[in-house]
């Protein structure tokens, strides 16, 4: 089995590549969807969070209030630090247990992790491989505005707020390039996708001997 960690930038295209690789029989562990769960209410992450930023991040059934939580830590580094140092690690467990989980069931010989803070985080150093969703930052912009209905000066402030894209391409092994068609595309993900399984056989030939 291969695990390769996906990431790319806001309006890259992460979600259609992502899907693109399910579709050819990739197993995807989303660390968003992860992060939303590990938060759940009476979760350990939750009762952190509750601790520290107190009860008016929450919503009147008790669950996080994202929105309200999100406002206070966007322009507050120290308190988005203090959230991340909370939640990262129980996402970072939860991600290791279902690949554990997955190897255990000989399910699959590929594992898509989408991680949007793959490499801001660190974590790209645990996988076998590490695939960048790319498009140069003046599409990105325009893609973001089309998308979000938003002026240029608020499209560029969204995306200038992450890590650049190009300096996530010095940590990728795999670029897709994602700013032509759809049908280019999936043809440089299914090629991607080979490659992950033509590893994960050699991995496995490797383990037998």
């Amino acid at each position: 089995m291969v695990v390769a960690g996906l990431t790319g930038g806001i309006a890259t295209g992460k979600s259609t590549v992502t899907a693109l690789f399910a579709s050819f029989g990739a197993a995807v562990i989303d660390a968003d969807q992860i992060a939303r769960e590990v938060v759940a209410r009476g979760s350990p992450a939750w009762e952190k969070i509750v601790e520290h930023f107190g009860t008016g991040v929450l919503r009147p059934d008790g669950e996080l209030d994202r929105e309200r939580l999100g406002g206070v830590i966007f322009s507050d580094a120290a308190q988005k630090d203090v959230l991340n140092r909370i939640v990262h690690p129980e996402v970072f467990r939860e991600m290791d247990r279902r690949i554990r989980e997955l190897g255990e069931e000989n399910r699959t010989d590929v594992v898509i992790c989408d991680v949007p803070l793959l490499i801001e985080t660190g974590m790209h150093r645990g996988f076998d491989e590490v695939v960048l969703v790319y498009v140069p930052e003046p599409l990105q912009i325009r893609r973001l505005m089309d998308r979000d209905g938003i002026s240029r000066d608020e499209a560029v402030r969204k995306v200038r707020a992450q890590m650049p894209i190009e300096e996530k391409r010095a940590y990728a092994t795999i670029v897709i390039d994602n700013s032509a068609s759809r049908e280019e595309t999936a043809g440089q993900a299914l090629r991607a996708y080979q490659y992950l399984q033509e590893r994960a056989v050699e991995a496995e030939r490797k383990g037998k001997h």
